[in-house]
């Protein structure tokens, strides 16, 4: 089987590799990815540093049209990307190739964005002097990726970086290279220059680290656990380098007597549920006011037996496996845990199996939770969502808020009334009304508040935050 490379200055590299096993089906190897050590990671920093003062200068047209080879190729090869996803994630096959498109999308924009880069010319309250304002590349960044979002992610990460004039060091999961190496891939035969991609994968303990104790890198944007957040923030404190941080969420919807039940189930399943619950965006905590408890949660319990888990490549799977066995492990310690503290497990919980060797739960639905228990104070990150009952509408949004984490939340009404207030006063960076709360778009921004998230939003225009530094300039006329 042929060794999938890291991309160091231009050049493939590495024939240390690591299996990449299909959660669907362990018996497959999906492919054979490189492994690079400190000293790689240090070689692609170097190159991306001495890559980035042409590419930093580079002519807007020439961005554009790398990006959008991109963006074309990707959607032109979405089916084929999006198996790939499906087989070393675990996503389903539509929501694979539906991620696949969101990231040409992403690559799309920004190509656009490319011919959009702007400033400001403005007077000077002294005579005779110009201003100019305009923005420029912050240098060499750091991507770290995280597996949920094995093609998205990255995109949103490496398109804005190289559309501003950045060069770029990335290291994906080690659970999900694949996506992430069909990117160069794709990137590097799009025209990039030598050393402004560098890709490098393998374990974050190696890779990871020798990127965070680099003072070359200017910034680091990196999506992941709430804990290696923290390490990146600390370490990138230590070198004075700009840092944007998205991890974790425990995110709320809020189910009022007035709902419309089957908008409000059809939205919580989804937003629990699908992608087994591993997103970061997931509501694992549904809060329910006293009148509709009771219906609300029966219907759900029905809507969960129609939901089929099975191989993510199988047609008619609205759910496929957890990530791997640790995960699994996690997902199975937090139902004995909620046990344990009191929740009623209202349906599933068990692990199955299936024609192919996987990693595979039932979806699993706690009641009588309440918002003091571990089940709705940690993210768990899988299909393990828990009832909380509540008497109304002020008792659910100060629940609702009643977290260490802000990402995002969402709302079940008919009531105009409550759903503006919920949007103004809900302390999430996102908020859906009637909506599930996983589900994005991709031109507008992305981020949560308090725990969740931390510096500029991703995505859209507001990406220029992170990925730029502002410049003011005088000039006597």
């Amino acid at each position: 089987m042929t060794v999938h490379q890291n991309l160091i200055a231009g050049e493939w590299t590495g024939t240390n590799a690591a299996e990449n096993i299909n959660p669907s089906d362990t018996n497959e190897v999906v492919g054979l990815y490189a492994q690079a050590s400190a000293e790689d990671a240090k070689a692609a920093i170097a190159a991306a540093k001495a890559a980035f003062p042409a590419w930093s200068r580079s002519g807007i047209w020439e961005r554009h049209v790398i990006l959008k080879k991109a963006g074309d190729e990707i959607m032109a090869r979405k089916d084929e990307l999006g198996a790939l996803l499906a087989r070393e994630e675990g996503k389903t096959l539509p929501e694979a190739i539906g991620e696949t498109i969101r990231a040409s999308q992403i690559f799309e924009f920004f190509a656009g964005e490319a011919l959009r880069l702007a400033g400001e010319v403005v007077p000077s309250v002294r005579p005779n002097i110009g201003v100019e304002i305009t923005r420029e590349p912050l240098g060499v960044i750091g991507i770290i990726t995280p597996w949920n979002f094995p093609i998205a992610i990255p995109a949103w990460k490496i398109a804005p970086a190289l559309c501003y004039g950045n060069t770029v060091v990335f290291k994906p999961a080690d659970l999900v290279p694949a996506c992430s190496w069909a990117i160069a891939d794709i990137l590097h035969r799009a025209g990039l220059p030598k050393g402004v991609l560098n890709l490098v994968m393998g374990k974050g303990s190696v890779v990871g680290q020798a990127m965070l104790d680099s003072p070359d890198i200017a910034g680091i944007t990196f999506t992941g656990s709430t804990g290696t957040g923290r390490r990146v923030a600390t370490s990138s404190i230590e070198h004075n380098r700009k840092f944007q941080l998205e991890m974790g969420g425990k995110n709320p919807m809020v189910v009022l007597d007035d709902a419309d039940l089957t908008v409000a189930v059809e939205a919580a399943a989804n937003s629990g549920f699908f992608s087994t619950g591993q997103r970061c965006t997931a509501s694992s905590r549904l809060i329910v006011t006293e009148g509709i408890h009771d219906k609300f949660v029966a219907a759900l319990t029905e809507k969960l037996k129609t939901i089929v888990v099975d191989n993510a490549m199988k047609p008619g799977t609205h759910i496929g496996p957890v990530v791997d066995a640790r995960q699994l492990q996690t997902d199975t310690d937090y139902i004995k845990i909620g046990k344990e503290e009191g929740a009623k497990l209202a349906f599933g919980g068990e692990l199955i199996s299936r024609d192919t060797p996987g990693f595979y739960l039932q979806p699993t639905l706690f009641t009588e939770a309440t918002n003091q228990m571990r089940i709705s104070r940690e993210e768990i990150f899988g299909p393990v969502v828990s009832v909380i009952r509540v008497k109304d509408y002020e008792e659910a949004l100060a629940t609702a808020n009643d977290t260490p984490f802000g990402l995002s939340a969402g709302i079940a009404t008919t009531s105009l009334k409550h759903a503006t207030h919920f949007k103004r006063n809900s302390e999430a960076g996102m908020v859906m009304v009637n909506l599930p709360t996983a589900g994005v778009d991709f031109h507008v921004p992305f981020g949560g508040r308090k725990g969740s998230s931390y510096g500029p939003r991703e995505q859209g225009k507001y990406a220029a935050e992170f990925y730029t530094t502002v410049k003011t300039a005088y000039t006597l006329a």
